[in-house]
């Protein structure tokens, strides 16, 4: 046994956190502490810490135990270089290779059987404490936070504060402490840094314990699942899936035997009831009673808090069945460097996820397309009727000084006040907390007060960015089945792996300023993924050939967008002509949707007019 709480209780003020809890952690272990947001994880994190002190309990932690925990660690010296900070983890280490260095250059003077022998017993030794590796093992972990080598060289100061939280992290991985602490470590990485990171703590050899929501995350990374749950915890061997699978049987048991024990007082009850008033079975009816009161009660799990938010989207409108189009729509900051560009067709119902590295341009494509950021290049079009619900990741947008009533009443004053508590109510907004300033609000509050304006709004087509940032793993399966129940279009960015398999139908990947579309999905992106890496550099070659440049682009340009209004012509008519069809005159459903099709067909053909007069032009200019 590593570390061990007994009978351990923490109160802040008159509230309890937890109550009476037994929580033990032994060599090597990996261990998930999971629970609601406020149920305590955090705090418990800090007792290993000595930051949290129990109101009464025991702590056992064996001697000379190393304990380290993220969010504690700063840096002294920000004008050190990495590789100084790192080479700072490995001192004792260093200064053996610095005594293994002297011994071999006395070797060159003094070749005697002595010196030979301790020269080889300090190689030995250095051997052992993993001497010849420390820089490899360096360079792999920085490599694994996606930074360049040549960055070991750069001073911490010039780093942003993400790239040194990400720093510190790494130095903490080369540290290894007897006991990690890491709360949320998936937080702002992407999805290629979590993949490392998860092979990377699977083979990690000290303890471990880890707070997340990532369930993908610790489904790969942990063998023990510690859950808090109203002020108690216990304890689950395996991965998050197996201790999903473990509570579910608990509560079927748990319920059985809630059953029985009802049926069995009820039975008594009316013992109880048929003789209590009778004077040679009163004593018996009175023996019954204090039977009933010393018994145990088993708590009915159907009654247990299992609270969560209630959203239900949906669209005011239907909208055209083509939401988005975008034709080599470029985006970014730089018109000379854009991020990327997409080519990509929206249709009604589908949920799409926008995948990629940090830094490729995700959130900023999702802001141009609604006319936050202005478009590089290219063009973009919204169907018929389509209006768009924004979910932004930055949730400091909301007035500080407004509370969570007045946030939302302001928007939509038409509302009666009964009508916006009924709303804020659903979202976990109940009694005085809505009279609680935005200012004061935690993350998942913030997310859920964003999350009840979006729904308020009523669009048909919803682009969400990070919508499950701050939120419990049981407010994520409440978001989850929200939107599985949407009746619109969803665009959403996200690294949640579980989140895009149960929400996303498709993918879009954007990568080295390229977007690649994967139709059937996640699995489709990960059964896609080898086989691209090893193919890209032939494809970038032939890409590279085929592409025309100059006044041959021009005119390539000009043959294609012609050649495109054609077919958008083509298919103009032959949608007038069903206008005529009794199958569309005679349902006004269907006569609807024709119509919001013709429209997107104007539209577009519309926009395509103003690309080739564009080109004309352009083709002019180069002719004089």
């Amino acid at each position: 046994m590593l570390y061990a709480i007994s009978g351990g209780t923490v109160f802040f003020g008159p509230n309890e956190v937890f109550t009476d809890i037994d929580f033990t952690i032994n060599e090597n272990e990996r261990i998930a502490l999971i629970g609601r947001n406020g149920s305590g994880k955090t705090t418990l994190l800090k007792v290993m810490t000595g930051d949290v002190e129990l109101i009464k309990g025991d702590i056992f932690r064996k001697r000379g135990t190393e304990i380290a925990y993220l969010q504690q660690h700063a840096f002294s010296d920000e004008t050190r270089t990495i590789r100084d900070e790192f080479y700072s983890v490995f001192a004792d280490l260093r200064e053996k290779e610095k005594e293994l260095n002297r011994l071999a250059e006395a070797l060159k003077d003094d070749y005697s059987e002595a010196s030979i022998e301790r020269y080889a017993r300090a190689q030995d030794e250095f051997r052992a404490l993993g001497g010849y590796d420390y820089e490899n093992e360096i360079k792999t972990v920085f490599g694994g936070f996606g930074f360049r080598e040549e960055d070991l060289d750069r001073l911490i100061a010039s780093f942003s504060g993400g790239e040194r939280t990400k720093i510190a992290f790494a130095r903490l991985l080369l540290k290894k402490p007897d006991l990690l602490l890491l709360d949320e470590p998936t937080n702002h990485l992407d999805l290629r840094t979590i993949e490392w990171l998860e092979n990377y703590l699977a083979s990690y050899k000290k303890a471990i314990v880890i707070v997340s929501h990532d369930r993908v995350f610790l489904d790969k990374t942990v063998q023990t699942v510690y859950e808090l749950e109203y002020g108690s915890i216990k304890r689950y061997s395996g991965n998050y899936s197996s201790f999903v699978e473990q509570k579910q049987r608990d509560l079927e048991l748990q319920e059985r035997a809630y059953k029985r024990q009802q049926k069995e007082f009820k039975r008594i009850e009316d013992l109880i009831e048929r003789f209590r008033y009778k004077k040679n079975k009163a004593a018996f009816a009175q023996s019954k009673i204090k039977y009933l009161e010393r018994q145990e009660k088993v708590t009915d799990p159907r009654k247990a808090d299992t609270k969560t938010f209630k959203a239900h989207f949906h669209s005011r409108l239907r909208g055209g069945k083509d939401v988005l189009s975008l034709d080599h729509f470029r985006f970014g900051y730089d018109p000379q460097h854009p991020l990327g560009e997409v080519t990509l067709n929206i249709h009604r119902g589908e949920r799409i996820c926008i995948m990629g590295d940090n830094g490729t341009g995700k959130s900023t494509l999702l802001k141009t397309i609604i006319g936050q950021l202005p478009s590089l290049g290219g063009y973009s079009l919204l169907g018929h009727q389509i209006e768009v619900g924004y979910f932004e990741q930055n949730l400091n947008r909301f007035h500080p000084e407004k509370t969570v009533l007045e946030e939302i009443w302001d928007d939509y004053p038409g509302l009666d006040k009964q009508a916006v508590r009924n709303v804020l109510g659903a979202f976990l907004f109940s009694a005085d907390e809505v009279f609680k300033e935005v200012a004061v609000l935690s993350g998942g509050e913030k997310v859920r007060l964003s999350l009840a304006k979006l729904m308020l709004q009523e669009a048909n087509f919803m682009i969400l960015d990070e919508p499950t940032n701050h939120l419990d793993i049981v407010s994520k399966e409440a978001l989850e089945e929200a939107l599985k129940d949407y009746d619109g279009t969803v665009l959403f960015v996200s690294h949640d792996r579980y989140f895009i398999r149960k929400i996303a139908d498709s993918c879009l990947v954007l990568e080295n300023g390229e977007a690649h579309f994967y139709p059937d999905g996640y699995k489709d992106y990960l059964d896609e993924r080898p086989k691209k890496a090893e193919n890209s550099e032939k494809k970038e070659k032939t890409e590279t050939a085929a592409k025309p440049a100059g006044k041959q682009k021009t005119q390539y340009d000009l043959r294609k967008i012609e050649a495109e209004i054609a077919r958008l012509e083509e298919e103009l008519e032959q949608k007038r002509e069903l206008r005529f069809d009794p199958e569309y005159y005679q349902d006004s459903r269907k006569m609807q949707d024709l119509d919001s099709e013709i429209d997107d067909i104007h539209n577009r053909i519309h926009h395509r007019m103003e690309e080739w007069e564009l080109a004309m032009a352009e083709d002019e200019n180069k002719k004089k």
